[in-house]
């Protein structure tokens, strides 16, 4: 296996044609190349036929894989047509002076190419000839900036792998209340769930190459929802996105304002670089930037986790574990109540001891049974300035074993589920989006609802099958009729008839007064609320969602006597 594996890539786009600061002739990057390609590394790269025959003549086989590929690829990409539209629209190229006459906007292959780098690199990772071990993208035209002797006399490529666990950027600090390269400022910060002062360089960057798919994932996914709503800059642009929202899955060496990636690989050369992860934790280059918040200017800031805990202080160190473990969001990110319905008093320091530990605001209440805590909660997220909540019972954990499936074939563990999740809720204007499809009595396909509505109800909308069983379950119960499968990234989700159970969930403001405040009960069951909520949904004044994945399980490890359970 070789440790490390260059990836690049030169197309001639006309770049020469253009009449100002922006023109450069395709020798002068042939020029450059040229000293690039005197590295001994293995390199991969890809071009036309005449860039393949200039590169042969310079390098051997035995460390270069030349992959065949000209313009006419962009063009066949998905997104080579939306990049057109929005380079020729004044709102986008006028929003900035320099814009209009810049490469992004003049060329129609621009774009397209540097966007396409995260593409060639993950392509790379498959063709690979070489079994790498790491992969990284390095920009043809590189030696314009950073001279060719720090990979052929320094090597310091051979130095990366001693720094590198995750993905990995080159990073720079950037100030703009307008836009980054072309994207609306606000709106990259709405995606980055931040104040973006760090931009990520599009000429060095890679990792391990286990980590190369789920960024190219991530990065694809960004670009087309992107593009949809007429926002471009360029690679950057979305790098820097991916920098502050998966600190889990990238990291990133930080650089000057004047963003040289020639002062990275000087202090690489002399060992003097330091890896990074959360931008929020950083000490910046420039001291006088203001350190961005957690979600300072993000629709997420007012985001609610509320666990309901009985007797058993263990029980909610555990969940707090698994979310730990299974995305550390769940815990660092959104401010969170304990209701403590506990009967043993005893327990009460304890809880208090773990909320302050956690940052959890500790509430504790006489026993308020399982739905009426439930009820209470709705009612607290009611009076708060939050938008959303989480919902959770003690006994629910996440299961952070990645690659395994639940036992209807639905992966248990996705990256940034906390995130996604809030993303999904809002892009769809779900009221209620339950995250697990299996559940510990049953699961999703079978419609629960069915055993809990008037009978009225079940002759309407299911004449065919309108009898209970006399006792137990019906196997051939009805089935939840779904409208329409999607994904958000890597998480795929349903809508249609999902029916409510006090599962982990995500619910909206608006949502929770619906289900929960504009129709109340004295005593409230979950069957009730299921009923209820079923023939709202149906009249069309609810909105819910479900997660096509099984993230928690059920697990109360800390019995409590029968005669001490109570639903409200």
């Amino acid at each position: 296996m070789s440790k490390v594996t260059i990836v690049t890539g030169l197309w001639d786009i006309g770049r020469d044609k253009l009449s100002n600061e922006w023109s450069r002739s395709m020798d002068s990057y042939l020029e450059k190349f040229d000293s690039l390609l005197k590295i001994e590394d293995n390199m991969i790269i890809f071009g036309d036929e005449t860039l393949q025959k200039f590169v042969m003549e310079r390098r051997e086989s035995h460390n270069t894989q030349f992959i065949l590929r000209n313009t006419d690829w962009f063009k066949n990409n998905d997104y080579f047509d939306l990049i057109q539209k929005i380079r020729v629209t004044p709102d986008w190229y006028n929003q900035v002076g320099w814009l209009q006459d810049s490469t992004q906007a003049k060329l129609e292959y621009y774009n397209p190419l540097v966007m396409s780098k995260m593409f060639l690199l993950n392509d790379a990772r498959i063709m690979d000839k070489f079994n790498s071990e790491y992969l990284f993208w390095l920009d043809a035209g590189i030696s314009n900036t950073v001279h060719p002797g720090y990979f052929t006399h320094d090597k310091v490529l051979d130095k990366l792998p001693k720094y590198l666990n995750n993905f990995t950027f080159i990073a720079f600090p950037y100030d703009s209340e307008t836009e980054i390269h072309g994207f609306k400022v606000n709106e990259i910060n709405h995606y980055s769930g931040n104040t973006v002062k760090l931009v990520g360089r599009g000429g060095f960057f890679g990792g391990h190459k286990d980590t190369i798919s789920d960024v190219n994932s991530i990065y694809y996914s960004l670009l087309m929802d992107t593009l949809g709503k007429n926002l471009m800059g360029t690679e950057e642009s979305l790098f820097s996105i991916i920098l502050y929202r998966y600190p889990d899955l990238v990291s990133y060496f930080e650089i000057n304002y004047d963003g040289l990636i020639s002062n990275f690989f000087e202090n690489l050369k002399n060992d003097n670089v330091q890896i990074k992860t959360t931008v929020s934790e950083t000490s910046l280059v420039n001291n006088s930037i203001t350190q961005p918040s957690v979600n300072s200017n993000s629709n997420l800031v007012n985001v609610g986790l509320y666990v309901i805990g009985f007797n058993s202080p263990n029980q909610l160190q555990t969940l707090i574990d698994s979310m730990l473990e299974y995305d550390k969001d769940f815990i660092e990110k959104p401010r969170k109540i304990l209701l403590d319905n506990s009967t043993d008093l005893t327990t009460t320091p304890i809880y208090s001891e773990i909320c302050s530990k956690y940052g959890f605001e500790h509430i504790k209440k006489e026993n308020l049974g399982i739905c009426g805590g439930r009820q209470w909660i709705a009612e607290h997220f009611d009076k708060s300035d939050l938008e959303y909540m989480f919902f959770f019972e003690d006994d629910m954990f996440f299961y952070p074993k990645k690659g395994e499936i639940c036992r209807n074939g639905f992966n248990r563990m996705v990256d940034s589920l906390y995130y996604k999740s809030i993303e999904i809720a809002k892009k769809e204007k779900f009221d209620f989006l339950k995250l697990n499809f299996s559940e510990f009595f049953g699961d999703n396909s079978t419609q629960w609802s069915w055993y809990n509505v008037p009978q009225v109800v079940r002759d309407e909308f299911w004449p065919e099958n309108p009898r209970l069983p006399e006792q137990g379950t019906d196997p051939n119960a009805p089935r939840v009729k779904y409208e329409n499968i999607k994904s958000y990234e890597d998480v795929p989700y349903v809508t249609g008839d999902v029916y409510y159970c006090n599962w982990p969930q995500i619910v909206s403001k608006s949502g929770s007064k619906k289900m929960f405040l504009e129709t109340t009960w004295a005593h409230p069951y979950e069957q009730t609320w299921m009923s209820f909520m079923f023939q709202e949904l149906k009249k069309g004044h609810l909105k819910f969602g479900l997660l096509l994945l099984t993230p928690t399980e059920h697990n109360r490890f800390d019995h409590y006597s029968r005669d001490l359970r109570k639903e409200s």
